[in-house]
């Protein structure tokens, strides 16, 4: 995957002009290579950005020459969910780097289905070490076979490409489909019978004035 960036010379507020072009400042760095600015054009990068995902190298093409790198962070703008800067990380495709490889569940479960189970996964992604060039852009979870409640998935489940290690325990749940929620029962309470209550305040009310006029005649 191949995306062109330009060489940037705009810096703090001064960016807000690139933004409104639509282009994205960026940062480009690496161990033991020269850092650069660069800008990106939104549409391009977003393009790059669904083919590839976060753990797949992409080549930028810069003013000195193609630079293989990965997306490390991408910065939104809270209020409208615009991406308003990237940090590209530059890789050595000869040495092996670690990267968070995110998991894609595919089919459906069909404890839910005919159980009413709840699917509850426990993680999104996973930490690999690979080469640049092996590191996949998604690990897919197969939840079809979960035809049981409290059945799980594993990471030594997973269909794992050569030249890939996980960097995982074998034995941690994935996902898992869980009983469903028992509904609590509310109990009846039987109805007051108003009426009784307002005789007996009645008579109360009777009995203390009875009292009271006793002990005024004494």
């Amino acid at each position: 995957m191949d995306l062109e960036v330009k060489d940037r010379e705009k810096f703090g507020k001064a960016v807000k002009s690139l933004l409104r072009e639509g282009l994205i400042p960026a940062e480009l760095y690496g161990h033991g290579f020269e850092n650069a600015h660069l800008a990106v054009n939104r549409k391009e990068f977003a393009k790059a950005l669904q083919e590839a995902g976060e753990s797949t190298i992409i080549n930028l093409i810069t003013s000195k020459g193609k630079r293989p790198a990965l997306v490390h962070n991408i910065q939104k703008n809270f209020l409208t969910d615009e991406i308003i800067h990237i940090d590209f990380h530059q890789v050595r495709m000869d040495e092996k780097i670690k990267a968070d490889v995110l998991l894609e569940f595919v089919g459906e479960a069909p404890a839910v289905k005919e159980f009413g189970g709840v699917l509850n996964k426990t993680i999104s992604e996973i930490e690999v070490e690979a080469l640049p060039g092996d590191l996949p852009r998604s690990f897919q979870v197969d939840i079809s076979g979960l035809k049981e409640l409290n059945q799980s998935v594993y990471i030594k489940d997973l269909k794992i490409p050569k030249g890939v290690e996980i960097l995982v325990e074998p034995e941690t749940v994935i996902v898992t489909v869980t009983p469903p929620a028992e509904e609590e029962k509310v109990e009846e309470v039987a109805p007051v019978d108003v009426t009784t209550v307002k005789v007996e305040s009645e008579e109360k009310v009777a009995e203390r004035a009875k009292e009271k006029e006793k002990e005024e005649k004494k």
